[in-house]
């Protein structure tokens, strides 16, 4: 039986990250063919002998790079249909007055260009075989994109920028592209910060407590793994499953959107609000300063 993508080729961008490697796979299981551009051999190094899948070491932010998978895709599958954002760098809650002015341009410029740089710039470079092809762009947002406290303001900031870029390209590019996003809640991962701020060698799972946190504060009460979103990509991709889906995005954080005034979740009790409100000040005692 053929699989949801099969015939399709993707070009994964920052496809190394945690929050994407799993989608990797899973768009190889449904049929498709894969190139994956990442700036760590070691992540790409989980995709050694897979079939079907190319593996580029570069720097998404450069046009060369860019241009090397997008020719890659081309040479060795004949074509190039599907497009998804991965790259991402995190500020860890940074408060703007904790942020050394002196430091701030620097974290500004590095941080918009990995979290949106990259995905726009992959698209031009793309443009030509997308629309031929008429083909798809799927960008990895985040529950930061909708609501405030998902990060700092300078994170929150690049994945408004990423959510308004889809909205703007869905119409930019209507009727050849479907321009979609993803928008995953909080997730433990290996997610670094930016190197202009020495963020870039810490890491979530070091947040004390997090995981409890990200469990007490969404109404479904999950602690979301990389794997957990990789359906929302294949749908979006599969132009069986979503032909008629543009200029949307898949909010998939756990209900943050319905959460009451004084709980988060209707069936919600005193001691366990009681474990959200200690877990979190854990969180605030470290970053506020």
């Amino acid at each position: 039986m053929a699989g949801l993508l099969e015939g399709k080729v993707a070009y994964f961008v920052g496809g190394g990250a945690d929050i994407c490697r799993p989608t990797v796979k899973k768009f190889v299981e449904e049929g498709a063919k894969v190139v994956v551009l990442d700036i760590s051999p070691t992540k790409l190094s989980e995709f050694n002998g897979m079939r079907d899948v190319i593996t580029i070491v570069g720097d998404a932010t450069k046009l060369e790079d860019n241009e090397k998978a997008v020719k890659a895709a081309v040479d060795n599958f004949g074509k190039l249909d599907t497009l998804v954002g991965c790259s991402g760098t995190w500020d860890f809650f940074v408060r703007i007055w904790n942020i050394p002015k002196e430091k701030f341009p620097a974290m500004f410029d590095e941080m918009f260009s990995i979290n949106v740089k990259t995905y726009l710039l992959a698209t031009r470079v793309a443009l030509d075989q997308l629309i031929k092809n008429k083909g798809s762009v799927i960008y990895t947002v985040s529950n930061a994109g909708f609501y405030s406290a998902g990060g700092g303001v300078l994170y929150t900031a690049t994945k408004f920028a990423v959510r308004g870029s889809i909205i703007q390209l869905a119409y930019e590019l209507a009727p050849d592209v479907r321009v979609n996003g993803v928008a995953p809640g909080g997730t433990i991962t290996a997610l670094s910060g930016p190197k202009a701020v020495g963020m870039d060698k810490n890491k979530l799972k070091d947040l004390p407590k997090i995981d409890e946190v990200i469990k007490l504060i969404t109404p479904l009460q999950t602690v979301p793994k990389p794997e957990d979103y990789v359906w929302s990509y294949v749908f979006l991709a599969s132009e069986k499953m979503s032909r008629t889906v543009t200029g949307e995005i898949i909010e998939a954080h756990g209900g943050l959107g319905i959460r009451g005034l004084l709980e988060v979740y209707g069936m919600q009790t005193p001691e366990r609000f009681k474990q959200w409100a200690d877990a979190a000040y854990q969180i605030l005692k470290m970053y506020e300063g």
